[in-house]
């Protein structure tokens, strides 16, 4: 029996018979290749995803009791400054034992910046143009120098900009990183389906509507590539994770992964105070006692708007999606199958329709189904929730303009390496808008004001815009 007669046959038993017709109707390639498709779906999985949200609807389940979350501070006094030390020195040997391996999702492209290619080939930086990809291959140099460990870098990329992330990996040779320390993994993918029959989509004659199953499909991901096993043989514990867009981001923040270990936590969190209710971030709380994450849509207007006494916000603990999480949680999740709930999106989604003829919608006409990977907070055996300053670690791209943008990213990294140089006793100019003239730092010279105090030379000054290279040359 043929691969094509076995899909047929396999679409047929699930119900999914228009597609199966539509395979039947083609020829040569177009058909091998949906074919080959329909044979890396789980049928089984769609069959029951369908039941549950195209024709049962099924509803959200009710947040449950909300509290504020448990969170350990930012240090204000004598007892904090010495806890954080003693989790600074107990993550520090982690990565001295090369028990962390670093995660980078990356797998959006910059289409939201009006930039064609993957988010992270974009170019940030106002003087250099070094790109987000450069920004975070050079935090992985700086830290396997620092400590004197391999630090094995994974970056999770989609099957929309996989290609491209590799070429521009080689093009830059790997930013002066061994290839063989650096590992792409790609996203799965889910089709969508019909919003009204559940039947699945093709996006083109031989290819399925796909999509990428979500942020938490990164666990199906890691196992499916054996990475997790290969983690797990060479003694890695913990992963760190983080977002390509966020340039500020202190990979692999020594204090977080210290915390993380002294709690003997499995999946724990980094949260910024959100600096208004409808902020878009998704809230750290405690539901039903448990750690979890909220969406920010999920959580309802009262609960968002609630105030303490002093005015601030109770429910404040922003994520900027930076996570430790154990190599043991992941691969327990994903023992026979990944064990995170599934969401809907309705969507609108370009389609072939019955005649094979292009139907782009005007309104949501379809489902895509995707996993979250905050939801496996509630199935970690312990977790803890660390507070950051947002102004020493948060400054995401993601908009062309106004808010969370490249201009306003630019003003918050020039804010903070103009503190990073005051504290060296260096003077940085301003503008004529009366904000500090554009700076940059290269990770490689300097990850953070002390290291930059120190390598700094005697009677160093900034006339100007002034980049600093990774040995400290300037470049203005």
């Amino acid at each position: 029996m043929s691969s094509v007669t076995t899909a047929i046959d396999a679409l047929n038993a699930a119900g999914q018979t228009d597609l199966a017709a539509a395979l039947d109707s083609l020829e040569g390639a177009d058909q091998q290749q949906l074919a080959d498709q329909v044979h890396n779906l789980d049928l089984g999985l769609i069959g029951n995803l369908v039941e549950r949200f195209v024709h049962s609807e099924e509803a959200d389940k009710p947040l449950g009791t909300v509290s504020e979350a448990v969170t350990i501070p930012i240090p204000a006094d004598d007892a904090t400054k010495a806890a954080e030390a003693a989790a600074r020195a107990t993550g520090e040997e982690m990565l001295r034992a090369g028990q962390v391996a670093a995660l980078l999702l990356a797998g959006g492209q910059g289409s939201r910046l009006g930039f064609d290619g993957p988010k992270g080939d974009y170019p940030f930086a106002p003087i250099t143009k070094r790109t987000l990809f450069a920004q975070h291959a050079a935090k992985i140099a700086a830290l396997r120098e620092r400590y004197g460990c391999d630090l094995p870098w994974y970056i999770l990329t989609s099957p929309q900009n996989d290609e491209a992330t590799k070429a521009s990996f080689a093009a830059a040779d790997h930013f002066g990183l061994a290839p063989d320390s650096i590992t792409f993994v790609v996203q799965g993918t889910l089709p969508a389906v019909d919003a009204e029959s559940g039947a699945l989509l093709r996006s083109a004659p031989g290819s399925l509507a796909l999509s990428p199953d979500g942020h938490g499909g990164l666990f199906s991901a890691l196992r499916r590539s054996g990475a997790l096993d290969e983690m797990a043989a060479a003694g890695i514990t913990t992963i760190f994770s983080f977002q390509v867009d966020n340039p500020k981001v202190r990979v692999c923040r020594p204090e977080f992964l210290g915390y993380h270990r002294q709690a003997s936590a499995e999946f724990s969190n980094t949260a910024v105070r959100k600096e208004a209710p409808g902020e878009k971030m998704g809230v750290v709380v405690e539901i039903e006692g448990t750690t979890s994450m909220v969406e920010y849509s999920d959580l309802p207007d009262e609960l968002a708007n609630q105030r303490n006494d002093d005015g601030s916000l109770t429910y404040w603990a922003g994520s900027i999606a930076v996570h430790c999480i154990e190599v043991g949680l992941a691969l327990r999740l994903t023992e026979g199958g990944l064990k995170l709930p599934y969401h809907r999106a309705n969507k609108k989604v370009a389609h072939l329709d019955a005649a094979g003829e292009l139907v782009t919608p005007t309104e949501p006409n379809a489902i895509k189904f995707e996993t979250f990977l905050f939801d496996g907070l509630p199935l970690a055996s312990g977790s803890i929730t660390i507070e950051a300053a947002r102004d020493d670690e948060f400054c995401p791209i993601k908009n062309a303009d106004g808010d969370s943008s490249p201009e306003s990213a630019r003003q918050l990294l020039n804010e903070m390496y103009s503190r990073w140089f005051a504290a060296a006793g260096v003077d940085v100019p301003v503008g004529d808008d009366g904000k500090p003239v554009d700076l940059e730092i290269d990770p490689r010279f300097a990850l953070d004001a002390d290291e930059l105090a120190a390598r700094l030379p005697d009677g160093f000054r900034i006339d100007g815009p002034t980049a600093l290279g990774p040995d400290g040359a300037v470049i203005s």
